[in-house]
């Protein structure tokens, strides 16, 4: 049973956990409008300390999809921690007013932290660089869709794989999955930290590190493009030198398979050209709308509502 329960790290649910949220989600595509009314009466809490357009956004959509209502704020300037309010005492006070919370914040740890003060279910929308398990959902759901299977894969991942917290959250989720196998993509000063190396040795899940996206990206069954992220670099001119190392277009995407499915969480500058949004293969538009149907599912397994 996940009533009740939070989710604060991408790990937190097991396997067939995972598997209950993404059936929902499904059950939702096929006939969203079984699902209309069943949060009426339910306020969501968004806490948003730190910007976000996508995420907060699709948090509030699902609730009201639902038939439920959403009260919060989009920046910390709006709540009373801009006056000293400490973290405890902002979530002992929403949850007054909620039946559930999604929060995120810039600093690492910060989600543990309120969940442990949450009298109500608490969702993490992001804490720093750490995880964003709703995107990790979102992401399974996406492969899903689209390969009507999460093992037996090679996935690549390119661009920032250093300071890109989905790409650690998904590395973490997929390795759940039998036969999965990794492809990662970037320049050395932005690879993989080590502790993910060090997971994936522990777990004997195939892995490879490479610097150039052209050499690989035939092999590949999903491929999960990531921005380099300007907010989580200390030095910008290090930034403006890696900004660009990989963009794909449509003469890197000659070299893919027919059935390679491109995935990025959003939002992009300029690492996956436009011209490649007309590309069959590309699913991140798609998967923005699974990330409303993925998160209206989690609302209802965590209210017990379904």
């Amino acid at each position: 049973m996940l009533k009740n329960r939070n989710l604060i790290n991408a790990d937190d649910f097991n396997v067939e956990e995972i598997n209950e949220i993404l059936n929902l989600a499904e059950e939702i595509i096929k006939s969203p409008s079984d699902f209309s009314n069943l949060c009426n009466g339910k306020i969501l809490g968004t806490l948003f300390f730190e910007p976000s357009t996508r995420t907060r956004l699709s948090f509030e959509s699902a609730i009201h999809r639902l038939g439920g209502d959403c009260i919060g704020f989009s920046e910390s300037a709006s709540s009373s921690t801009s006056k000293g309010e400490s973290l405890a005492d902002t979530i002992r006070t929403v949850s007054n007013y909620t039946d559930i919370i999604a929060m995120r914040n810039p600093k690492e740890g910060s989600a543990v932290l309120a969940s442990s003060y949450a009298e109500v279910p608490l969702i993490n929308a992001g804490d720093g660089g750490h995880q964003h398990p709703t995107q990790t959902l979102t992401d399974l759901l996406t492969i899903w869709m689209t390969k009507k299977r999460l093992n037996n894969m090679t996935i690549g991942l390119c661009g920032d794989l250093k300071f890109g917290r989905t790409v650690h959250s998904l590395i973490k989720a997929m390795s759940r999955y039998e036969n999965n196998k990794f492809v990662l993509i970037s320049p050395e000063e932005l690879q993989v930290p080590d502790y993910i190396k060090i997971f994936l040795k522990s777990k004997n899940i195939e892995f490879k590190e490479v610097e150039k996206m052209e050499d690989v990206i035939g092999e590949l069954d999903i491929l999960y493009m990531t921005r380099v992220q300007r907010e989580r670099f200390f030095n910008e001119a290090d930034y403006v030198r890696l900004k660009d190392s990989y963009i794909l277009d449509n003469d890197k995407m000659k070299l893919a398979s027919d059935d390679l499915a491109v995935l990025h969480p959003l939002p992009r500058v300029n690492e996956i050209a436009t011209e490649v949004d007309s590309d069959p293969r590309a699913v991140y538009f798609k998967q923005v709308r699974y990330g409303v149907i993925v998160r209206m599912a989690l609302i209802l397994k965590l209210l017990g509502v379904r």
